[in-house]
């Protein structure tokens, strides 16, 4: 336990030897101070984890140590020991913000108690936001995949910008990789060991978003009941990445670029300057041009984010990469999932090929976990994809559809051929044609009763929807 440095402070100098001694012979190393006054200096100079202070000390007494600490040093730790000791000024202390509270006089296993379950608590704290970072941030340049010309380009623009610390632009529609990006330019940088933080603009209330950004004080609005470190503070020393940036009003645009121009700020409701060092990495989906013409995007803002950009194309120009795409996600489905399935049927590589992607990598990746879910073959058939993506495709390879005019004839025409297609898909198996339909299968009967149809009537007719062929 030798790495967790404790800060004493009381005004009686056989307390600070006696716990002095008590810590040290536990391992913490111990810190020591006679006074509040005292206490502030040495927090300017050296890391602490944990202050234990007294509460009742001349100017400042221990809850105005408190309230400094928590203000200047939110993940310091205060646990507050007194003489005094009542059920209101122990409620008063945990309200102020300490982490627990120690009555004199106490016993040293009662000490050692308050203050491990302190630190178990704090380092636990620190561990789930190291991972938390870890987890947003695990992507490098060679997890960007794609043979195309665009791709190649992307990852190599990203392996000589990921080094400098240079503000970068990401550009494209939802679901392009911009995310995987921003990680790969942090986990390239001289920054890798530091945090990696991530917000969403447009996913936070835009009356909150102020406060995530820069923190606020206790107090500094209706629900502010404590002190709260925002994303600029979580992120120094490492890379902050601002997702949607086309979604934050110009009012709080115009408070980012003055932070991002003197790398300073205050917290919502409070008074004292903090000094950051991040690296900035932007994203929107948002079309550039017509943001800063329509005023939602400060000109200035933007000239200060782009000094490198980088645009991703949607994946319907790129289709060289859907099949590559394709099979890599099936492969860490399936390892993921423990299913041996091998490739995709010749049919099922044809609908992915045709569809238009509207939600590019993020929902082809969707639709590939969806396929290996419910597959049950060796290889990806058209009816384990989802019924999103055969429901928009054109009417089959050589089939035609001529509508009727008349309302009724019509309706009956396309009820006629979806149900068509749904049996082809499903093999004529009445159960899962229905479930694919969204029906039950007494009220899929009924229908192709109604409208005179034959499930072997309906293999007669030449191929539509393309037989499956198997490719490996």
């Amino acid at each position: 336990m030798s790495r967790v440095r404790v800060l004493v402070v009381d005004d009686e100098p056989n307390m600070l030897r006696t716990v002095e001694a008590i810590l040290r012979g536990e391992g913490y190393e111990v810190l020591l101070a006679a006074s509040g006054r005292t206490a502030l200096e040495t927090l300017e100079r050296e890391p602490v984890q944990v202050v234990l202070t007294d509460a009742r000390m001349p100017s400042p007494d221990g809850f105005a140590l408190l309230e400094q600490i928590r203000r200047r040093y939110p993940r310091v730790a205060v646990v507050m020991m007194t003489a005094y000791a009542t059920p209101k000024l122990a409620v008063q202390a945990i309200k102020a913000g300490a982490a627990d509270y120690l009555p004199k006089p106490f016993d040293p296993e009662e000490l050692l108690h308050v203050l491990g379950a302190v630190v178990r608590d704090r380092l636990l704290e620190d561990e789930n936001r190291l991972l938390k970072g870890m987890v947003s941030c695990r992507f490098t340049v060679d997890d960007l995949l794609g043979d195309s010309a665009a791709m190649r380009e992307i990852r190599e623009l990203i392996r000589v910008t990921a080094p400098t610390d240079a503000t970068v632009l990401l550009l494209g529609e939802s679901g392009t990789g911009k995310e995987m990006a921003a990680s790969a330019l942090h986990r390239g940088s001289a920054r890798a060991a530091g945090p990696f933080v991530g917000i969403n603009c447009a996913a936070i209330p835009e009356n909150l978003l102020e406060s995530e950004l820069f923190g606020h004080e206790k107090g500094a609005f209706t629900g502010a009941v404590k002190q709260r470190i925002g994303r600029f503070e979580e992120a120094n020393g490492g890379t902050l990445f601002l997702d949607e940036i086309g979604d934050m009003s110009p009012q709080l645009q115009s408070k980012l670029l003055r932070v991002l121009e003197e790398r300073r700020f205050q917290r919502v409701g409070g008074s004292e300057t903090i000094q950051v060092n991040v690296r900035l990495i932007a994203a929107t989906n948002r079309d550039v041009r017509e943001a800063l013409a329509s005023g939602r995007l400060r000109a200035d803002l933007y000239h200060r984010l782009n000094v490198v950009q980088i645009k991703f194309p949607p994946l319907r120009e790129r289709p060289e990469d859907i099949e590559l795409l394709a099979r890599h996600f099936l492969r860490q489905y399936a390892d993921a999932l423990g299913k041996r399935i091998t490739g995709f049927t010749e049919a099922a590589l044809e609908q992915l090929r045709r569809y238009a992607w509207p939600g590019n990598v993020r929902e082809l990746r969707n639709a590939i976990e969806r396929a290996v879910i419910v597959e049950t073959e060796p290889l990806v058939r058209v009816q384990s994809l989802p019924a999103s993506l055969i429901e928009t495709q054109p009417v089959g390879v050589g089939e035609e559809m001529t509508m009727p005019t008349n309302l009724e004839a019509a309706m009956a025409e396309y009820e006629r051929h979806l149900i068509e297609r749904a049996l082809r898909q499903h093999r004529g198996r009445i159960n899962e044609t229905a479930a694919a339909l969204g029906i039950t299968r007494h009220a899929l009967r009924y229908r192709m009763q109604k409208l005179g149809m034959d499930v072997d009537a309906v293999f007669e007719k030449p191929g539509r929807v393309g037989d499956d062929e198997a490719v490996t």
